[in-house]
């Protein structure tokens, strides 16, 4: 993937190098941003059709994201792909592609 590419040697030019853990704590954060901005947006669930994002805080999403999978040696374009068979398989037998766990 080439974003992820792009995430890694920017890591690798900046010296942003950090263990798994708190690559994960960063997407962790990262995503209470997005809540925030929906939480706010939508006046805490009181209009949730005005439902906004800022988009930056999206793109610090998947840049945390992709950090993590780096970090783990995970190919993040892989996994997206062997997700997305998951859920094709999952709606061939079911009404939605969650667990249902």
């Amino acid at each position: 993937m080439d974003e992820q590419r792009a995430v890694a040697e920017f890591v690798d030019r900046n010296d942003l190098h950090a263990p798994p853990a708190f690559r994960l704590l960063d997407l962790v954060s990262e995503l209470g941003e997005v809540a925030k901005d929906v939480n706010e947006s939508t006046g805490y669930g009181t209009a949730p059709e005005d439902v906004d994002v800022n988009t930056d805080e999206i793109g610090d999403v998947l840049f945390a994201l992709l950090a993590l999978a780096d970090a783990l040696d995970i190919d993040a374009g892989e996994a997206l792909d062997a997700a997305l068979e998951k859920y094709e398989r999952r709606m061939e037998t079911q009404e939605t592609p969650g667990s249902g766990t």
